[in-house]
Order: C-alpha cells, then structure tokens, then sequence
C-alpha cells in the first residue's frame, strides 16, 4: 500500500461521502495490492490504467462511488486467475463477495464475462459481439465502465505494441465506437473516432489537424462577426444565453471530405453555432425562449427553410430536443445554428441522448435498440431513481462453438437448438454436447457465453418429444419434416403388408373402409394407420376381420331379400338356368337371373357368387355391377348364353327383321 494517494483517487474520494469514500479506498487498497509488480507496455505501475479508468466513470460519465468499486475490484481479479479460467470463480472474488455489496460483485461478474470474450480479428461480426457484450450487461453500468475502460486504453494506445495496437484500433472501430453512438456518448465516440483516425491515417490526420488550427482565427472572426448583430437583440429580450462554436471533429471532417469528394475548404459546416439559453427547466418557457432566438436569428440572417429541424415540439425517440437550422451571413457562407437550453444541453451532451438518433442509425428498433433506450433513460434519470430499475436482458443468447465461432439463439434455446443452427445434420443426429466441458443431454438450456461441442451419432433419430423442448423455428421444422418422412416410409411399408395379406385373403378394401377403420381405432390420418401396421403396432388380422364381419352382414342381407321371392314366380322374362353356361367345375351350381337387372337373352351378362343363393346372372350394365366388380372380383365368374335353335324361327324376330328391312328400303 503506497503512503501517498494518487491524485486521481483523491479528487475521487473528495467528491464521495464518508460512507463511499471508505468503500472506494478500500477496493483501490485491493487493487493496489493484487496488482503489485504488474506493469504495463510503457514500464508504469499496472494500478495507473484501472485509476485512469474509475476516474473516467466518475468525472466524465458521471457514475457514483459503486461503479467505482467495481472497476477497481475488476482489475483486481484479472491477474488472479492461475488455474481457473472463469474469473467469477477466483478466490479473490469469492472473498469479495463477503465484503461488497451483492449489486458491485453484479458489476465486476458482468465486466469479467466481457473480459472472457475472444475476439477473432479473421472472423469478427461486430453486431453479435455487441449484443454478447451488452447481454453480459444485467446492470446498465457494465456496458457504461467497459465503454470508460477502452477510452482509457485508446488514451494510452501508444504504448501497445504494433500488432496488438492494430487488434485494439480494430475491436474500438467495430465494436465500442458503435456502442458509444447508440448511448449517446458523444463526446467519447468523437475522441475513439479521432484516435482511430490518428493511428491508422496519420498523414491525413495530420494534415486535417494542421488545417483546423491555421482557420481557427477565420473561424474565432467569423463567431464574432456573427454575434455582434444579435447581442443588442438578444440583451433587449432580457436572453441570458451561452454561445459556443462547435467545430467538426478530425475523423467528421475526413468522413464527409470522402463521402462528397471534397477538399478541406469546401467542408462549409466545419462548424456550428450553439446557442444554449438559461431559463427555468418548464417545458413551455424553454419552448418559447428558443423560438424567439430562433426568429432574432433569422430575422438578421437568410434562413434555408429546408433545413429547419424542430425537435422541441417533438423531441426525437431518444429525448434530444433542440432547434437546428441553417443560415447565410452577409458573405453568403452557410452556418449551421442549434438552439437549446442549458437542460437540453446537459441532456445532449452529457445525458444519453445524442447524435445518433439524429444522425442516423441503419436498422429498424430491434429488442437491442430498446435495451440501449433503456440504459439511456436510466442516465437520463436523477441519482436515486438510477439503478432502481429491474435488470436487463436481451430476448436472445449468444453462445460459442468450440473453434470460437459466435451463434446467435433464442432464449431458452438448449442444446439441441443449438446443433440445429450449426446444421440441419447435426441436429437430426445430435445425441447431447460438452458445455464447458461437462457433459449434457439434448435437452440442457444453454446460456450466453457457454462453450458447446456437439456430440451426434448416425444411429440417432428425432422423436415427436423433441418437439416439445426446442423453440427455434429451424430446429422445429426440420424435426416435423423428418419425422413426416419416416412416417411415409413406415405408412408405404404398411399399405404394402396389407396389400399382400388381402390378396391371400381374396379380399378387398375400399377407402370408406380404411376411414372407418383409421377412425375406429383412434389414428389421426391414413398414413398413422399404415405406420401402425408396418410397425407392428396395429395386427393387419383386425382388417381381415372388419372385411369379413362386413361380407358377412350383407350376404346375410342379400338372403333375407332372396327368401322373399317365391319359388313359382322363377324363371321369369323367358329366362331360366337352362339358358346360361358356365365353367363346367361348377356343375350342379343353382343359376339364378338377379332381379336388380332383370337380364334377357342375349344381353351382356356376369356371373356373381353368392353364399347361400347360388349364382345370379347380372346384365354387365346392371345398376349394381360397378360396386360388385370393383368390391368383389374374385366372387366374379364369366358366364354366356346357350345358343338356341329356334330363335331364327321365333316371329317377334323376324318381325323385327322385316320392318328393319322395310325402314331401310324406304
């Protein structure tokens, strides 16, 4: 423990109460001491970067004393690690967890999950590790210390070694520069761009930089020159306002200098005019104040109407409010004019309302755009009302495959969402994984962070239990389409076991019949029904069994009719068992003409077996000789007239023959 405080931490414990003063000095002795004999690139006591960084948070963001404690306890446990590779599993740790507040170890376990994440510069996509990043952040204040953290180390990149210098440079410019711009931590996104800009177009940051000084004086004339007209207007108003000139960041000016292929002098809003009015914080008095700057301004100077921007009225989604427009001077150069109180102002520049929402961020407001809005809101909130919000939390979970590739999942997504959005294979097989190097079943939840290795077999195969345990759409239909296949499979081998046993049977089936029997017997569709009997699961006996209880019933219906019929009204028509031929292995066989169609001589004609009537002679268009065919043919037998010698003879036929012969002659 040193005998002289630093600096930093004294300003620091001078702002905090006695209660939180002995709190943060406490964390500082233990950082002090863990960090001992660790030095940094440039040969500084390692405790300089997580000061640097609490002093970040405190003065620049504006976090209290707990913030503070976490950073320190943070950078405490980095180097404690030895053996174990989870720092939220150190000794140290869990000594702190006896000491602390359970809401500062929340704090130091999210900051050591973000610590854990390894970025591959070969295959970064910097929107997932943004949304692993902010999903580690529970506490809103994670997100706001790490975002301090890498500023610190963009302050002092330099001292870094070229090579990881560059993996720095491109993490800040993927991950925490976008970060920045979505809280509305302007300020410290324009300084991560400049430095950015810096190390990686030295040369044209140089130029950019050498040219912003030699116009400042232009530029100092030009405020002058604009103000001087409107200070007489302003003091008659009684206005008490702040004008301050913006002038455009390095990295802006280089950007919009590439995106309009212009040079420096042709940048005309290099800077902005600003003013910022002292009133009461009531929504009616800022509006009013700062239209009648507005119409003092534009009174003196041409306004561009096309420019004009109300975000008083309707402040943007994020609470930025502020007039903006754009004006000519007497030399004709256009000047950009922001209009705003002293709360609009705190909001914007230091509250988490800024120039992204105005400026423009690709993409619709997904679930992460939402928890930023949050973070934001809690910044925007007083001091007591701060962290008094629930936890946060994405809808999605990020985990890692074992090479390190980052899958993006639903929450609530287990092991086997997880071999399905690796590949439709791997999940069809999956048969349980490693996460984290302990073995799981299928069914394990999965958290963000986690290390998953698929374990799959070629022998397994999805069940309809699966279903009820996954929640990705990919994993859900893909699991429906396969077991939809097997059923068809086991459904074909079914139909062609029935087929075959039908045969053998001499018997038939309608689809009438399949419904019935499907139905009776609880299956949802046809093809359940067949899998049943392909499987096993249902006896094809049972079908032999409807069939035949079914003949039964309508042989027995076809003999009562027949016992109706009385003995001496057959033969009829002329007709009688003397007219038919059939084969001769049925001789002695009772033929009987049936009485549905009534069959004369000469008609086409069939033979139908029937139990206990013998066999009935039908005309081949009966009414009922479709349904007897196709139902039962193997009852069907062919049958033909006996030729008979007095039918050339008989008068009705020549009769017949002579008028035929007479309607042609005529």
């Amino acid at each position: 423990m040193r005998t002289t405080l630093p600096r930093k931490l004294q300003e620091m414990l001078s702002d905090f109460p006695d209660s939180d003063r002995s709190l943060v000095l406490s964390a500082y002795e233990a950082a002090d001491e863990a960090l001992q004999g660790k030095m940094r690139s440039n040969s500084h006591p390692f405790i300089e970067h997580p000061l640097s960084v609490a002093h970040i948070v405190w003065k620049e963001i504006g976090l209290g004393a707990d913030a503070v404690v976490a950073t320190l306890l943070h950078e405490a446990g980095r180097f404690q690690v030895s053996q174990v590779s989870d720092l939220n599993k150190t000794p140290l740790l869990e000594s702190f967890r006896a000491e602390y507040p359970h809401d500062i170890i929340e704090i130091v376990e999210g900051l050591n999950n973000i610590s854990n994440i390894q970025l591959q510069e070969a295959n970064l996509d910097e929107e997932r590790y943004r949304k692993l990043i902010i999903s580690y952040s529970t506490d809103p204040r994670v997100i706001l210390i790490k975002l301090a953290d890498r500023l610190e180390v963009m302050r002092s990149i330099s001292i870094l070694p070229p090579v990881k210098r560059t993996k720095k440079l491109m993490e800040t410019m993927m991950l925490y520069i976008p970060l920045a711009h979505q809280l509305g931590l302007y300020r410290i996104k324009s300084e991560l761009e400049d430095i950015f800009f810096k190390f990686t177009e030295p040369e044209r940051y140089k130029e950019i930089v050498r040219k912003i000084k030699e116009t400042e004086p232009r530029r100092e004339a030009l405020v002058q020159s604009f103000i001087n007209p409107l200070k007489d207007k302003l003091d008659r108003e009684g206005i008490r306002y702040t004008l301050k000139a913006r002038t455009k960041s390095p990295y802006s000016i280089w950007k919009k200098m590439q995106a309009q292929q212009i040079g420096f002098d042709k940048v005309y809003d290099l800077f902005a005019m600003r003013f910022i009015i002292e009133c009461a914080p009531e929504h009616a008095v800022e509006e009013a104040l700062c239209w009648k700057v507005y119409s003092l301004v534009t009174e003196e100077y041409e306004p561009d109407t096309n420019r004009l921007r109300d975000w008083i009225s309707k402040p943007r989604d994020n609470g930025y409010e502020s007039l903006h427009t754009t004006v000519r001077t007497k030399e004709g150069m256009p000047v950009e004019v922001q209009i705003r109180t002293t709360r609009m102002d705190y909001i914007a520049e230091k509250g988490g309302a800024a120039h992204w929402s105005y400026k423009g961020i690709k993409g619709g407001r997904d679930h992460l755009t939402d928890w930023l809005n949050n973070v934001r809101d809690l910044m925007q909130s007083s001091e007591e009302e701060k962290y008094e919000h629930a936890s946060l939390s994405l809808e999605e979970l990020l985990v890692y495959t074992p090479t390190g590739d980052l899958r993006q999942l639903r929450a609530g997504s287990s092991v086997l969402d997880f071999a399905f959005n690796i590949h439709s294979n791997l999940g069809l097989h999956c048969t349980g994984a490693r996460v984290n190097g302990k073995m799981c079943s299928i069914r394990e939840k999965l958290h963000t962070g986690d290390v998953v290795d698929i374990i799959s077999s070629k022998n397994q195969k999805p069940t309809a239990d699966w279903l009820n345990f996954v929640v990705s759409s990919k994993a859900r239909s893909k699991i429906k389409q396969k077991l939809k296949e097997e059923e068809n499979a086991r459904a074909k081998v079914g139909k062609e076991l029935l087929a075959r046993r039908l045969k053998n049977w001499k018997l038939v089936i309608t689809d009438a019949d399949l419904h019935t029997l499907a139905k009776r017997h609880r299956f949802s569709n046809l093809n359940e029904f067949f899998g049943a009997i392909g499987n096993g699961q249902f006896d094809a006996a049972l079908v032999k069994d409807y069939l035949q209880h079914k003949l039964d019933a309508e042989q027995a219906s076809e003999a009562k009719s027949t016992d109706t019929v009385h003995p001496e009204k057959a033969p009829f028509n002329g007709v009688d068992s003397g007219d038919f031929v059939i084969d001769r292995r049925l001789k002695g066989v009772d033929l009987k003409p049936a009485k549905c169609c009534a069959p004369t001589y000469g008609d086409p004609i069939f033979g139908f077996v029937t139990i206990r009537d013998g066999i009935k002679i039908h005309r081949e268009n009966c009414p009922n000789a479709t349904r007897l065919l196709s139902n039962y043919p193997y009852r069907v037998i062919e049958v033909r007239w006996k030729p008979r010698k007095e039918a050339k003879d008989t008068p009705a036929k020549n009769g017949e023959k002579g008028d035929t012969h007479k309607r042609r002659q005529g």
